[in-house]
């Protein structure tokens, strides 16, 4: 066995599944399908005269698909490895690992390099088309290779970081959430250090030198630019790529360290502590007043059967006196606001968010204070990411709190009782908006920042608070719909993540060719029907599975063209049919997967079948 048999028994088992290989073929074709697309606009926006106009398409192809790539990298690398262990702990099947002969390292090890194996395979099945990439010219050897080292790095870097953040946390949502904002306030203190805000130079080494050593996009940047064979390592690699994988191997060592030696501290986590025996002894005696053994006599003896006995059944009374506290007539909506349903240590998770918020806030109040133009690249730099967070964090959350339902039991309870679908869809939705009113407010609060600061016009304004409603209401039921729908928890939870993950990438994608091979805008609307197409087919494939409808098929085609129309009159600065369009087709899909889970709310969870 190479590391353990939890790695082990991924090698033999992951070749079995149709899914791997589909994620490969999936993955290269979407790949191609860019640089198609990217070949198709330039073709029909721009005239081909000479080889030097080859070779810049294919340097520009490359630098896209690369740092696409990157994204991609590690973003999956890190929850994959989080989502793997966190559902060992949901389904408490993690316990019966720390009770086997397995090792430490064999367990931390072993479920991080099966869960990274998956991106590693990934990577390799796109190298053959990163090479090809040479021969339009306008791409090395060494930058393909360069490339591929950083993702590589990055992967087992992130994947060594969710893994140990899983390992840590109790709850599925604290793992990702804090894995997540991990990773942006990583790239974030990068870009921080790239720019100088915490000085020039770093112990006589200048801070841009540190900033492509710890920060994977840095890394990425430099991997992918032309080094001098002179200043190359081995004559092919750029000296940022070789920092960056010193740092990454350091970095993850040291994570994989701390995980090895606390896994079975951390875990399982300690129950809570049961009341004194002198409390439960006075509650159980009538009127509350003292019996013997309580106060300050001595404890009845432990080793008495007699003894036990009374301590079980004072236990029960004690508990019986409580004070209870009311239940609403809704009880999922009750017990999603009124207990810790995600962990008491949900607040560190919402501290973090508020470190980002903060950090945010201080760029647009500096882009404020410069005294130059406001352009919309400045107030879109610090804001971007806010929003993708919010965005993630609220769809997590939605997907989780109806896996989390069924992988406790609790799932099979509700749906024998006499709750209704719209009181368990609505309950869900009311505690998640509620619970997640920090992933919702500060963003707009934000925006009502930019419109006090003058850096937006108050119609602006509207248009942001109006469609980022519109898209967190639509993440949240994506997420209890595939929560509800999708049979496995980790597939339910991966493939909610990557679907607004993948409709955020589409965008960003789309808008970087269209700027680089600028043109008419009517004339790339053909090329851009195949991202179109496989975008809707695959929104459809999430949106439909169990329950189909021709409404759910319109909204999943339709979302995809109506982004495309938002995306072109953004760029030709259309603001009122940008906000139109989003809120119409979003809206219309929020509505599409509420309205069926609904009415098909027994189909959608399992508890009958269609006909």
């Amino acid at each position: 066995m190479l590391i353990g048999p939890v790695l082990t028994r991924e090698m033999a088992v992951a070749p079995r599944r149709w899914k791997t290989y589909g994620v490969r073929v999936g993955y290269v074709g979407g790949l191609f399908g860019v640089a198609a697309t990217a070949w198709l606009v330039l073709a029909g926006t721009q005239l081909i005269r000479n080889p030097g106009d080859m070779a810049r398409f294919g340097a520009i192809v490359f630098q896209l698909l690369a740092v696409v790539q990157l994204v991609l990298v590690v973003f999956f690398s890190g929850l994959l490895s989080a989502t793997a262990v966190a559902q060992e702990k949901d389904r408490r099947t993690l316990e019966l690992l720390l009770l086997t002969r397995l090792a430490n390292h064999e367990l931390v090890l072993g479920k991080l390099l099966a869960s990274v194996l998956h991106v590693l395979v990934v990577l390799a099945a796109g190298v053959p088309l990163f090479l090809l990439f040479g021969l339009w010219g306008g791409v090395s050897l060494g930058q393909v290779i360069g490339c591929l080292v950083v993702c590589i790095a990055s992967a087992v870097l992130c994947g060594s970081f969710g893994a140990t953040v899983a390992f840590w946390r109790e709850k599925t949502l604290q793992s990702l959430a804090m894995t997540v904002l991990g990773l942006v306030l990583w790239i974030a203190f990068g870009e921080l250090v790239y720019a100088g805000w915490l000085g020039s130079q770093w112990a006589g080494v200048p801070t841009q030198q540190w900033a492509t050593a710890i920060s994977p996009w840095r890394a990425i940047l430099g991997a992918i630019q032309p080094v001098p064979a002179q200043e190359a390592i081995w004559g092919l690699l750029s000296p940022s790529v070789g920092y960056f994988l010193l740092v990454s191997v350091l970095l993850a060592s040291l994570l994989n360290a701390v995980a090895i030696a606390r896994v079975r501290v951390w875990n399982p986590p300690q129950p809570l502590a049961p009341p004194p025996e002198e409390e439960v002894l006075a509650a159980a005696a009538p009127g509350g007043a003292q019996v013997a053994g309580a106060g300050n006599q001595p404890a009845p003896a432990v080793d008495s059967l007699v003894a036990k006995l009374s301590m079980l059944w004072a236990t029960a009374l004690w508990a019986g006196r409580r004070q209870h506290r009311p239940v609403w007539d809704n009880p999922i909506l009750w017990r999603e606001i009124c207990t810790w349903a995600y962990g008491r240590k949900i607040l560190l998770v919402k501290l973090v968010y508020w470190l980002v918020i903060a950090g945010a806030a201080v760029a647009l109040f500096h882009v404020g204070q410069a005294g130059q133009p406001v352009t919309k690249s400045a107030i879109a730099g610090p804001l971007i990411p806010v929003f993708l967070i919010s965005l993630l964090l609220l769809n997590a959350q939605a997907v989780i709190s109806m896996t989390t339902e069924r992988d406790a039991g609790a799932m099979d309870l509700l749906l024998v009782s006499d709750l209704t679908p719209g009181e368990i869809l609505f309950g869900k939705l009311g505690g998640l908006w509620y619970n997640g009113k920090d992933w919702v407010i500060l963003p707009l609060l934000l925006c009502a920042g930019l419109w006090v600061g003058g850096l937006v016009h108050f119609e602006h304004f509207v248009y942001l608070v109006v469609g980022m409603l519109v898209l967190f209401g639509f993440v949240s039921v994506l997420g209890l719909h595939t929560g509800m729908t999708f049979p496995s928890s980790r597939l339910a939870i991966a493939t909610s993540l990557a679907t607004v993950f993948f409709l955020c990438i589409g965008v960003a994608v789309c808008m970087m060719i269209m700027v680089a091979f600028s043109g008419s805008f009517q004339a790339q609307l053909q090329p851009f029907l195949t991202m179109m197409v496989g975008g809707g087919l695959g929104l459809y494939v999430v949106m439909s599975f169990r329950t189909p409808s021709s409404a759910k098929a319109l909204a999943a085609f339709g979302c995809p063209l109506a982004t495309f129309y938002a995306i072109t009159s953004f760029l030709m600065e259309y603001t009122l049919g940008v906000f139109l369009v989003v809120v119409g087709a979003y809206g219309f899909a929020t509505a599409a997967l509420l309205v069926p889970a609904l009415a098909e709310f027994d189909v959608a969870t399992g508890r009958t079948t269609a006909d």
